[in-house]
């Protein structure tokens, strides 16, 4: 039996897990699907004072909590920057940090760092628009899902705390690399905000430079979305299990 914490990305909730948490369950391990602060059902929480350390205080706090002991913490997109931030300060609590579809930052990087200026310009607009500095959610018929899937996203994906955008992340490079990681590579179709992490982890650079002579990690491809909790559920909780 393992202990999973599971933490959605950007829009999402720990309900985007349901399939993947049913299918743990059932092989005997506990699952943990977090929610994080002003998503999903605590988006009435929503607030501009959330950041990106309330965040990483949401997942600290289930692992602390529960008195969670060899994790295996999954992440899913904006939330590498969680994982990240979990293994520099609670290395000692993980037995697996896997990456899905996520970002893997360098020291100093924010979740917006490696995504087009376009982009960053559309999102900071509209959280400086709204009420509560946030920014709403895309179509996800970018993610790839079939027509059931991609209607129960769409109900259930709320506004995304602004302020964890563009916040950057100080972090021991070789504390988090000695945490074995996995990052899983969703390509069918490829969501265009993850190729540059993709193209990165890939490359030996990055770990001889960004991460100061830290281990890589393994790279595992998925043939589906950016969702895969959701559009591939049998097979991503497969490999989680398999990294346990």
């Amino acid at each position: 039996m393992t202990d999973f914490v599971l933490v959605h990305g950007a829009w999402h909730g720990g309900w985007c897990w349901r399939r993947v948490v049913d299918r743990l369950q059932t092989q005997g391990h506990r699952a943990h699907a977090v929610t994080l602060t002003g998503l999903g059902e605590r988006s009435h929480l929503m607030s501009s004072l959330i950041t990106l350390e309330t965040h990483i205080a949401d997942v600290a706090g289930v692992i602390e909590a529960e008195e969670l002991q060899d994790v295996v913490l999954a992440v899913h997109s904006y939330a590498g920057m969680i994982g990240t931030a979990i293994a520099d300060r609670m290395p000692g609590r993980l037995k697996h940090l896997v990456y899905v579809d996520a970002v893997v930052p360098r020291p100093g990087e924010s979740w917006s760092s490696t995504q087009a200026s376009a982009t960053r310009e559309a999102r900071l607009a509209a959280a400086q628009a709204s009420p509560d500095y946030s920014f709403p959610a895309p179509d996800p018929a970018v993610f790839g899902l079939a027509a059931q899937d991609h209607a129960w996203v769409k109900r259930r994906q709320t506004p995304h705390p602004g302020h964890t955008y563009q916040a950057p992340l100080q972090f021991d490079p070789q504390r988090v690399a000695g945490v074995p990681r996995t990052f899983v590579d969703c390509v069918n179709p490829k969501l265009a905000t993850i190729d540059p992490i993709r193209l990165r982890v890939r490359d030996p650079r990055f770990w001889d430079g960004a991460w100061a002579g830290g281990a890589g990690m393994r790279i595992v491809e998925l043939d589906t979305g950016h969702d895969p909790m959701v559009s591939a559920p049998a097979e991503l909780a497969s490999l989680l299990a398999g990294c346990a």
